[in-house]
């Protein structure tokens, strides 16, 4: 079985601060916002779709970051499945977090810095080149 997601590394400038928005999922980890493609929906839609029901917040594409595959076992069917993730950064609207507790634990902002450091300890391996490809692009040094 295929299965394809997109999300997004969402920021915003705050005094001059780059801000990160990051997910706590149920498994205790940091990570991103994201989710699977709707019938009839872009990759992009998915991504900006999936941002605003994981935390509240809105937000406009910046640039698409690069795509993550890995397998994993369907939790009820105990298939295999095949993970698709496209990753973009998104430039947040606003900044008003509202949690979708049905399926994540916890949304905060982050400085960049300090969101990095969170997802060397407590984020998915899969996910540090997002970071660095979003670092980069936002022109912050870690």
């Amino acid at each position: 079985m295929k299965e394809i997601s997109a999300g997004g590394v969402v920021y915003q400038l705050q005094d001059g601060q780059h801000m990160l928005l990051l997910i706590e999922d149920r498994y205790g980890k940091v990570t991103l916002a994201k989710g699977k493609q709707e019938i009839g929906e872009t990759i992009e839609e998915t991504a900006l779709r999936e941002v605003l029901e994981e935390t509240g917040v809105a937000g406009r594409l910046d640039a698409k970051l690069d795509m993550i595959t890995y397998v994993y076992t369907h939790p009820v069917t105990g298939e295999s499945v095949d993970k698709e993730v496209h990753y973009y950064l998104v430039e947040a609207y606003n900044t008003e977090i509202t949690v979708q507790l049905e399926e994540i634990s916890d949304v905060h902002w982050h400085p960049a810095k300090e969101a990095w450091e969170l997802q060397l300890q407590r984020g998915y391996r899969n996910n540090d080149d997002i970071f660095r490809l979003a670092f980069q692009k936002l022109g912050i040094e870690v």
